[in-house]
């Protein structure tokens, strides 16, 4: 499998790529330049920022950008950083196996930046980096699993595979050959993180290193790719061997390999499967907050008139991460269910806004969370098999001595069956331009969309990542 991933790597050109696969990379890149920059002032974003510093040479010496800073640095402090910003509000794209964009964009930023890449050749590594990812991801262990009607949840699990697709993105851009592409996957099996996200899920408050610390995962893909330009002789037969192999050591019960690479380059399944986040918490609220934001809304009642909520979850989130009421910090709040539900309860717009201590720490949502319940969606398993998309979302909302409730199906940024849960270009841009009001100069910002937006037309990356610094003068610049 390692020589058909290399072989994908070498070969795909942007021809090859469908429309939909071009445009899909083009929001991927957009979207995660817009949530890091709203990162910058949470304890992830700053402890990445000061990290990638330390890593990446005397700052102004290098040749890539921390985005929200404009500070340059080494293409090993930039990605460092920047992995780290765009997961700091986890409100960065999913797919399978869950978060790949934090581990998978910043070598390809940080890289296409300091080559001064086209970006016919950042979309084409976006693409290849992502696809890998997702396919190995799908082919093991998923957190939505279900066995005879019932949750069964991995005993190990994470998101490390994801370094296939990271250390491919990169070579691709370095100009590797097939073959140093295929040693440097091989070295990237054998030097992968270990998957720890169960442990994090059982240890709440939870580590704020989250499900995988993504400034490791980056400088791990960049140590097997400059590895393999180096000379060095990776594992090409890792992902083939199931009993020694990466399968093994990295934890996975399941290994659909013959999935992992069937019409590998004809099919695109990334395309499909990713998904924007409108909301700065866990995807597993998304869907209830949609529906209880619309139904606040048509029936006009305040957070003051609210006595109680019950909310229907997935099965898979009742453990410690999720059930946490203890809020210590804004990366807690990402993750309770309760909490969660208090904050979209007050109709905040969701963004940066959405960590304010103000608002996570103030009375009224301390308070509602309080009033907040919540119980395994009964018909969560028939409904997450019929579609991949399903996040089955039910509650129940007490005000005015009256029991208002609602139901759905697919929360907003998925593509699915009913075509109003689509995050469209236009909504895309609203994000990205909200995130980054205020930090970026407002010309900066539409020029990065519209860089991002037609990206095949774009000569150099590092217009795009010159543009993420900072309006003179406000704390981000200091």
């Amino acid at each position: 499998m390692v020589q058909k991933f290399a072989r994908l790597a070498k070969s795909t050109t942007l021809t090859d790529l469908p429309a939909e696969a071009v445009n899909e990379s083009c929001r991927i890149l957009l979207d995660s330049i817009g949530v890091a920059v709203a990162g910058i002032y949470e304890l992830k974003g700053k402890a990445g920022i000061e990290y990638g510093r330390l890593t990446g040479g005397p700052v102004g010496a290098g040749d890539a950008t921390i985005m929200g800073t404009g500070d340059r640095v080494s293409v090993f402090g930039a990605a460092f950083a920047n992995g780290e910003l765009i997961n700091t509000l986890d409100m960065d794209a999913v797919m399978p196996p869950g978060h790949v964009t934090p581990y998978v964009l910043p070598g390809i930023m940080a890289v296409g930046e300091s080559l001064a890449k086209d970006g016919r050749s950042v979309i084409e590594a976006i693409a290849v980096g992502h696809e890998i990812s997702c396919r190995i991801g799908m082919g093991m262990d998923y957190l939505r699993d279900t066995k005879d009607g019932k949750v069964d949840p991995p005993p190990v699990f994470g998101y490390a595979e994801t370094i296939f697709g990271a250390a491919a993105a990169i070579g691709m851009l370095r100009g590797h050959s097939e073959e140093v592409l295929a040693n440097g996957l091989g070295v990237a099996g054998s030097i992968s993180p270990v998957n720890s996200q169960v442990a994090w899920f059982q240890h709440a408050p939870s580590s704020t290193i989250k499900y995988l610390h993504a400034g490791v995962l980056t400088q791990s893909a960049f140590t097997a790719a400059y590895a393999a330009e180096l000379g060095h002789r990776g594992d090409i037969q890792i992902l083939d061997d199931a009993e020694f192999g990466y399968r093994r050591f990295i934890g996975t019960r399941r290994w659909f390999a013959d999935r992992m690479v069937e019409n590998l380059g004809e099919e695109w399944r990334f395309v499909q499967l990713s998904t924007f986040k409108p909301y700065p918490h866990c995807r597993i609220l998304h869907a209830l907050i949609d529906e209880m934001t619309e139904m606040l809304d048509t029936n006009r009642i305040g957070v003051e008139e609210i006595e109680g909520i019950k909310v229907f979850v997935e099965g898979m989130v009742e453990q410690p991460v999720w059930l946490n009421r203890e809020i210590l910090t804004p990366h807690d709040a990402q993750f309770s269910i309760a909490h969660g539900i208090a904050v979209g309860a007050h109709r905040v717009p969701p963004g940066r806004a959405w960590m304010d201590p103000g608002l996570i720490f103030g009375d009224s949502v301390m308070n509602l969370m309080k009033k907040v319940t919540h119980e395994v969606h009964p018909d969560y398993v028939k409904l997450l098999t019929g579609n991949a998309a399903s996040r089955p979302a039910k509650l129940e909302i007490r005000a005015r001595g009256q029991i208002f409730t609602g139901e759905r199906r697919y929360p907003k940024g998925s593509k699915s069956p009913d075509p109003a849960s689509f995050m469209t270009d236009g909504e895309l841009i609203a994000k990205f331009l909200n995130n980054v009001d205020g930090i970026l100069p407002r010309a900066n910002a539409e020029r990065i969309v519209d860089l991002a937006m037609n990206l095949a037309k774009v000569e150099d990356m590092g217009e795009i990542m010159r543009l993420t610094a900072p309006t003179p003068g406000t704390a981000a610049a200091a």
